[in-house]
Parts: structure tokens; sequence; C-alpha cells
């Protein structure tokens, strides 16, 4: 049997019939209230869609299926459901009775998703009973597009939200998104661009705000409260104020006007998210202010309405001069932020990148994480592929974030990033979303496994990648053999990237500016601080107490690890140490010969997962087939140039061949 992909459907593809037929057939809904009464017509649609069940119209108390609020349903029905966290429920099956319970609205609409799932996976069993609620109450995606339509970093199409300077979207695709968002747990979503002062901040002006209220409301029904992306430059580039200086009475009365402007068009917005002082965008350092005051003047503005500010923590000098070996990139996120822990208002949330450089294939975990004591903050990801192939390479990144979860940061005795963001340490997580315009969202259907696997991290950062390629796989491909197959393809395929890619966590070895494909000196004489460094002896850049310092901002357990090269994971062995190419890893090979053996290897293994594929030619719908097929024909091509000019650059640099002989060019 052919396994026919409705690719705009994502996770949510038909099944044949539904077990429990009998009791999802009618479906009651005892309250009242948005989220609740979607929740239940979003029951009652997937199930005739999806499993051809065909719902009845809304019952009451006697539906085989009932949909409220923990209290509400205890309350009329005389139940005992327990307790759980904010947006949590419970699932409770019986021979005469399924019950999705909320303890909140949301937690009510999260439950039906997670119940429709399990459906689909085979796991709603007789006398089954669930109790769930996400790790964490921020789970958040900034949208990079620009109001003209186009999106930066995207790789799926043009905006959903823009067109030609203007809001303008499929109302529809929207309420579609939004499904998808609140089906994997995602409850915030930032608009609006992040560069410039173009036409894009206005809206937060009563020209645009009324396009953004409906856009809101799109979203309101499914539990997603919208962020916007604003700019710190906004009271003189909006206001006309001669500054923007965040001690100046006159820009925090503009700010708290703005706000209580918006709020009036949107009650329910989540807050701002700011890039300042990022990337030669403005920001307080213009006045000679630090982060924490340019964060509170808006933090001020938005206290009475609830709102927050995200406050992202990607600082640094993007003008260096490379010949000053003195400036570190990497430091710069801790030396700015630590020493502000704690003057920050409550209602900041610092936003801060997983690792000090910029989202790369391989970099140690920023040691900024375990280090702010006194104030909130949040993990950033990247689901869209910047770096990572741009959805042409098949590349699936909860592989790098259930390592990056798992980095212990040695501050107190439950101190992984998983267990502070489960203990409340880390506030949540916020990441760039990987949509567009394209029919199947993402560009490549495969990527779809980034956006669902980042919305189920986010909600339990305790899942491993493997059972999420696992669920995404049989979710969207229904035959076994299919969901099987892509489930190997998608596991094998972060650790294939990493061996094709820069070696050994050295970074930047990228085409400038599009960011895929190899130029590996593209970087090593520019503004931006990303050099390697390479001689015909060494590469690498040496960040140990005795070199730029970088390994003493981290706790000294791991300031040790790091800063010695027997103990350093040599994943990362480049980005913290400058070493001879003849120096001897841990398998007994020198690192140039490493470096050879693992270029050969990825590609390789890139050569095998085409394969893999054309295997499926005869179990898959031809479209969906044929468009995998020729990324993963291009993604090929990518793994053979980095194998190539990786392998050519260090031959043409050493002189030292390659000692199993193989094809170098000179």
């Amino acid at each position: 049997m052919i396994c026919n992909l409705k690719e705009y459907d994502c996770w949510f593809q038909r099944r044949a019939c539904a077990p429990l037929a009998r009791l999802l057939s009618s479906v009651g809904l005892l309250e009242q209230g948005l989220i609740l009464e979607n929740a239940a017509m979003e029951l009652r649609a997937l199930l005739t869609k999806n499993f051809a069940v065909l719902s009845l119209a809304a019952e009451g108390k006697d539906a085989g299926t009932l949909i409220g609020t923990i209290a509400g349903l205890n309350a009329r029905l005389g139940l005992e459901l327990p307790s759980t966290k904010a947006e949590g429920f419970v699932i409770k099956v019986s021979g005469a009775r399924i019950i999705i319970a909320g303890q909140d609205e949301a937690g009510a609409l999260y439950g039906i998703y997670r119940f429709l799932s399990l459906l689909a996976l085979d796991k709603i069993d007789e006398g089954i009973e669930i109790i769930d609620a996400p790790a964490t109450p921020f789970r958040s995606l900034t949208h990079w597009d620009n109001i003209s339509g186009d999106v930066v970093r995207g790789y799926a199409g043009k905006s959903l939200f823009y067109k030609d300077g203007r809001v303008d979207y499929d109302e529809q695709r929207v309420i579609d998104y939004a499904r998808l968002l609140a089906s994997v747990g995602i409850n915030r979503l930032a608009i609006g661009g992040i560069f410039g002062t173009g036409p894009g901040q206005l809206l937060i002006t009563e020209a645009m705000l009324p396009d953004v209220a409906r856009l809101a409301a799109l979203f309101r029904p499914f539990g997603v409260k919208l962020l916007l992306n604003v700019k710190f430059s906004a009271p003189y580039t909006l206001g006309k104020l001669a500054t923007a200086d965040p001690l100046d009475a006159a820009v925090a009365a503009w700010w708290k006007e703005r706000a209580d402007l918006i709020y009036r068009y949107i009650p329910d917005l989540a807050g701002f998210v700011v890039k300042a002082d990022s990337e030669l965008e403005p920001g307080p350092f213009n006045y000679g202010r630090n982060h924490a005051e340019g964060a509170n003047v808006l933090a001020v503005a938005l206290a009475p309405h609830g709102g927050e500010v995200v406050w992202r923590c990607f600082v640094y000098n993007c003008v260096q001069d490379w010949r000053d070996r003195s400036i570190d990139r990497a430091r710069a996120a801790y030396d700015i932020f630590k020493p502000l822990d704690g003057a920050f208002a409550g209602n900041v949330l610092l936003q801060v990148k997983f690792g000090p450089y910029d989202f790369q294939v391989l970099e140690p975990v920023s040691p900024l994480f375990g280090a702010l004591s006194k104030t909130r903050y949040t993990l950033e990801l990247q689901v869209t592929q910047e770096y990572t192939g741009q959805q042409i390479d098949l590349c699936y990144l909860p592989y790098n974030w259930e390592r990056i979860l798992g980095f212990d940061t040695r501050y107190g005795l439950r101190s992984t990033l998983r267990e502070l963001l489960v203990d409340g340490e880390i506030a949540g997580v916020g990441a760039i979303p990987n949509v567009g315009l394209d029919h199947n969202w993402t560009g490549h259907p495969l990527a779809q496994a980034n956006l669902y696997g980042y919305g189920r991290l986010c909600w339990d950062p305790c899942l491993s990648a493997e059972l999420i390629a696992r669920e995404w796989s049989a979710l969207t491909f229904v035959d076994a053999r299919v969901a099987d197959t892509v489930s190997g393809l998608l596991l094998r395929s972060y650790p294939a990237y990493e061996k094709y890619n820069a070696p050994f966590g050295v970074c930047f070895m990228v085409t400038p500016a599009w960011h895929y494909g190899p130029n590996i000196e593209g970087y090593e004489f520019s503004l931006w601080g990303t050099y390697h460094r390479a001689d015909r002896f060494a590469i690498g850049i040496d960040r140990t107490a005795t070199g730029t310092g970088y390994v003493t901002q981290y706790a000294p357990e791991n300031a040790a690890l790091f800063g010695d090269p027997a103990t350093c994971p040599e994943q990362l062995i480049l980005f913290f140490h400058r070493l001879r190419y003849d120096y001897v890893m841990k398998n007994g090979q020198t690192l140039l010969q490493n470096i050879y053996d693992t270029h050969f290897e990825g590609y390789d293994e890139v050569k095998q997962m085409l394969e893999l594929w054309k295997g499926l030619k005869d179990w898959i719908d031809e479209p969906t087939y044929s468009q995998v097929l020729a990324r993963f024909e291009c993604q090929l091509a990518n793994a053979r140039e980095w194998r190539d000019q990786i392998n050519t650059y260090f031959w043409r640099k050493t002189g030292v061949a390659d000692a199993k002989g193989r094809k170098i060019y000179e």
C-alpha cells in the first residue's frame, strides 16, 4: 500500500478508523469558554476528518466523551479528577466514558491534541489515565518575517502574515498554523520584523494595530498569545522624540502611552521582544546605559497590563578587527549580562542563545545558563535551519537539543538545563520557526519533524530525540514500514551533518551571509569575530585561562573540563583549544587524520541515507517521494563540497596526506 502523505496536514494525517468509536461518536461540553468551545470543535472536526468518526453535535453529560476543566467536571459530575499544573490535563478512559479535562481552558485544548495523537499511535486503551502538564509556562516562537513578505532566514517561502508592506494573510492558513502550534503546546508567538526601522515598526501604531488585533483573534482560541517585536529606537523613529535614552522621562512616558494604546487593541498581548545593541541595532549602549536600564523602561510600561519584555542577549562587537586577538566574541553575552544579574525588573525575560556564538552545528552551551541566579531567563534555539542545511539538507535538530538540555552547568544539585527548566530556574524556551507559505509549511517535508520536536521538548524536556522522531514519523506517515525508515533517517542526519561540516567545533566555515555550503576562510578576515586562524601547523583559538579566558566564565568544574585538551569533549575541542594537526586524539589518530576521516564518513552517510530513501519509492506517494529525493540529491552534492573543500584545504596547508590514500584534490 502506498502512503499518501498530505503534507499540508503535517502530523494530522488520516486514518481508516478509530478504536472506541462508540464513545467518540458523541462529545459533550458542559462549560463555556472561548478555548474550551474551540477544543470541542477541534475534537469533533479531527475525529471526523482523520478517524472517520461521524461525530455528533454537542451533547450533555451523557455523551461518550466529555470535555471541560478539572474543577468544572468534578463539580458537575461528582468526579475526583486530580489537579495538575497550569495548562495541564487529565485523560481518563473507562468502559462507559472518555474524559478529557484541563486544569484550565488551555489545558483542555492540549489534552484534546494529546488524546488525538495517542489515538493515532494506537495508545489509547481501556482504563488508561494520563496526567500531564508543561514543564515551563513560556513556550515561544519568534517570527523573523519582514512586512515586505520576505522571511529573514526563511527557507519555506514567503511570510504567513505579510505581503507588500501590509498585514495580509490567508485566514484559514493562519488558523491551521495556530492548530499546529497548539497541538505541540506552543503558547506564545512573536510577530514583526527584528531588523531595521522600516514599515514593520508601524505594527504598534493605530494604522496597523487593528490588523494585528484581528490576527491575535485568530490565535486566541488556540491558547496562543501574541508578542510584538519592537524597536528600542521607536521613541524617536516613531514618536519623533530627540532620543530613545531609557532614563529620559519623555522616553518612559512614550513607552507607557504606547503600551496603553496597544493593549486597548490586544488586551491579552504577552508583551514585547527586543533586539537591542545587536548587529548594529540601536540600544542602550548608544546612550551610555546598560541593558538592565534599557529593558526596565519597557518593563515598567508593560507591567500594568501583565506583559513581559523578552530581551535578547545576542549582543557582541560585530565590527571587530581580525588583527586584534584580545577580543573574543564568545565572551560577550556573559561579560555584558552576568554583572547585571538581579538588576532586571521581574517581568523581564532575558533570552539566551544556547551557545555563545550563533546557532552553530557544534558549539558549547553558553556559560550564562546556571550563572544567572537573580534574573528570569529563557533558552533560545533555532528551528529554522540557518546553519544546519536550510531545509535542503536533512538535519534533525532535536538530536542536538537533547544534548544541549543534558548539559550540566555544575551550579547546584539539579543543574542540567533539562532540570533547570523543569524546576523553573529557566523560565521557558524561545526559538525562530521554520515555516512559510510553502504548501508543506517547511520547504523540506521532513523538516516538519523539527517544528514538532521543538514543541514536544518545550513541553517535556525529558523526552528523547529518538522517541520524538518515532512519534512524529508514525503520526505523519501512518504506514509502519515508511515511519520506521523515516525515523531512522532523522536520527542519522545530525551526526552525518556534523561530520561533513566545520570540524570539531571550529565554527563558521560557511558561505558568508548565505550560510549554506563551505567557504573555509569566508569569515576569516571579516568584522564578525568568527575566526579559526588556521596555519600550516595548527588551528583553533586558545580560550583557556591563559588564552582569551572564555573557559573561566563556566563553573570551576566545567572550566577545568573544557580547559584541558585531555578532558575537553572532542566534538568541541577546536572551540576551546588551538591544536597542532599532529595532536593525537582518543582514537589514536591525529587531529588532521580525524578531519579527513570524518569528512569522508559524513559524505558516505548521506549517500546511504539517499539510498534508504530510494528504497521507499514504491511505498510513498510520488510527489512526496520526488520532492524529498531531490533534496537528498542536493544534500549529497553539498556534503561532497564540504568533504572535498575541507580536506583539500588542510592538505594544502599541511602537505600531510590522508593515511588511507583516499582521493583529495590538490
